[in-house]
């Protein structure tokens, strides 16, 4: 069976094709970052409008790619939510046209739950396990029982985890996106302020929850004071913001006794992040699972 995948949530198109003896067969990603530099974040209005102008182009290069004609696709899949509605009706729009043409099923997708299991694309998962979905909109922990049946543990109060990197960037005067920017940046400083690991010691209603609003705004006291540099700001607010995610994710296997961990979204690329967890699979015993980085951001 083959699937053609269809994600348009945000200010990527991506449209991929899924052959479900020989797995991907392609996946073609255009990015609309250069566009929204200038504003610093996602503008919306301006996100739809390229999607409309992309598509069928990402459309034509995935088939070619796959070396498949439209014909010989046997469902369409599509992000439905969530997302900017702007974005994601364009994607929808195209999918239930290609469905509706060629009389094959349309098949809807969460957004969360696809990257949750885009490591099924490239390994087997046992379950249960534990994932976390960090990306420039969500910051999420929730225990994975089996496919559609899930226990949400905890999200952010405020900021996602993607975000707070892109405004500390910003306050940085660094560019967006602030995530792989602040990522490299950090290794080249020092942890040389301690900062807020916010939540991180309640034990109650908010044990599970995540707040970066506070942690934002201690960097921008850190920025007025001009007392240290860039590399050391960005060292340690990642420091902070790593520590929080990694041991959020470490008191949900301990409560639960699971030992599988899933780590997914578009922060899931963070160098750092992956080094944490890498060294808390070492020191508990633990399997924790990352996304190949060209399925970590969103794709088809």
């Amino acid at each position: 069976m083959r699937i053609l995948g269809i994600e348009t949530s945000c200010d990527e198109t991506g449209i991929a094709i899924y052959d479900g003896r020989e797995g991907i067969k392609s996946n073609i990603v255009s990015s609309q970052v250069d566009l929204h530099c200038e504003w610093g974040g996602v503008y919306p209005e301006l996100a739809a409008r390229e999607h409309t102008k992309n598509i069928i182009p990402v459309l034509n290069k995935a088939l070619k790619d796959a070396n498949i004609k439209l014909e010989d696709i046997d469902g369409i899949a599509v992000t439905v939510a969530p997302g900017l509605i702007v974005s994601l009706v364009i994607g929808v729009a195209v999918a239930k046209s290609l469905a509706w043409i060629l009389d094959k099923p349309l098949i809807p997708v969460h957004h969360i739950e696809a990257h949750i299991f885009s490591i099924e694309l490239v390994e087997k998962i046992d379950y249960p396990f534990i994932a976390l979905v960090v990306s420039g909109g969500h910051t999420e922990l929730y225990i994975v029982k089996e496919f559609e049946k899930y226990v949400y543990l905890g999200g952010t109060l405020d900021d996602a985890v993607g975000e707070a990197y892109d405004k500390v960037s910003k306050l940085l005067k660094l560019g967006y996106p602030g995530g792989p920017i602040i990522d490299r940046l950090a290794y080249k400083g020092e942890e040389k302020e301690k900062l807020p690991r916010p939540l991180l010691k309640d034990r109650d209603k908010n044990r599970y929850n995540f707040s970066f609003s506070g942690l934002k705004t201690a960097v921008l006291n850190l920025v007025n004071k001009n007392i240290h540099s860039k590399e050391d700001i960005a060292c340690s607010f990642q420091e902070a913001a790593t520590d929080v995610l990694v041991k959020k994710s470490l008191m949900a296997v301990e409560e639960f006794n699971i030992k599988n961990i899933v780590v997914a979204g578009g922060v899931s690329a963070n160098r750092r992040l992956r080094e944490k967890f890498k060294d808390l699979e070492k020191r508990f015993n633990l399997k924790v699972h990352f996304p190949p980085l060209n399925l970590c951001t969103d794709n088809g």
